[in-house]
């Protein structure tokens, strides 16, 4: 079975020639004391028995790409990118076409759970993403809150041609019931073809210990709607309480309705094929 993480971050220390972004409410703290670098994630992925990952920058590196592309190109077998830019600034528009010619790049990775982001979703502000990323080939993945998804579905419905994918389920803030109030939102997005959804960072959302079992009801209710074609499975690795190869055997052991080649498609097989991502 393909095993590959759908998301999963990586960075080094800031310092003068590569600094962090300065502080800020919307900027969180290093999900670790110590940088968490391509050499650390290999090894837990080794370990784990997980052959391929997506990295994405985190916020404290800001908008840039430089290393996650570094990562991909040196390990083209093992990392894909989601890369990230800022989407309000006018230039951001003309990264689009050329977007995907960058080696080891399959997409954006585009947040919208943060006040200016949000406004922009709100208010319409960036429909000429959606209608060049469309035109370009270009898949997104979202980070945006439950209330906030009826928006997505008005996106998915006038550009059938865009692969969008749902972050973390829709899921933002909160612990358990808090965080899934309004789940039924993200449910409703499963009439669109083209919206899948990463079944990623679910521990950092409960606090079941592992095997989380009170989270697999909702699972339940995600295959059900979306189907194992798109559901992605993955970590945000940094952030979760339990080990990475925990978060495999999650699914891979500790969920009885899923069949064999549910877990192929889950586990790695239709995120490769959404992105046009070819493994070894």
């Amino acid at each position: 079975m393909l095993i590959v993480d759908a998301q999963v971050h990586i960075w080094t220390a800031s310092t003068p020639e590569r600094p962090w972004l300065p502080p800020a409410p919307d900027i969180p703290m290093p999900h670790k004391p110590v940088p968490f670098t391509k050499d650390d994630l290999l090894r837990e992925m080794d370990a784990a028995g997980v052959q391929g990952a997506i990295l994405v920058t985190p916020l404290w590196e800001g908008n840039r790409n430089d290393l996650v592309l570094a990562s991909a190109q040196a390990h083209p077998d093992r990392f894909g990118v989601m890369g990230r830019f800022d989407v309000t600034v006018p230039a951001a528009r003309g990264l689009i076409p050329g977007w995907l010619q960058q080696p080891g790049m399959l997409g954006l990775r585009l947040l919208f759970n943060r006040p200016r982001e949000r406004s922009l979703l709100v208010e319409n502000g960036v429909d000429w993403l959606w209608q060049d990323a469309e035109e370009a080939g270009l898949p997104i993945m979202l980070f945006a809150q439950h209330s906030d998804l009826h928006l997505i579905d008005r996106v998915a419905e006038r550009g059938p041609g865009l692969k969008l994918v749902i972050d973390h389920l829709g899921l933002t803030k909160g612990k358990d019931e808090e965080a899934f109030r309004e789940f039924d939102k993200l449910l409703r997005l499963a009439r669109r073809p083209n919206i899948a959804v990463k079944v990623s960072c679910l521990a950092h959302y409960t606090t079941d210990p592992y095997p989380h079992r009170w989270l697999h009801p909702y699972l339940r209710r995600v295959y059900d709607a979306f189907g194992p074609r798109r559901m992605f499975w993955g970590t945000d690795f940094t952030r979760l309480s339990c080990s990475y190869r925990q978060a495999v055997t999650m699914f891979t052991e500790e969920i009885p309705w899923l069949t064999l080649e549910d877990k192929d498609w889950i586990m790695g097989r239709g995120l490769c094929e959404w992105l046009g991502w070819k493994l070894p």
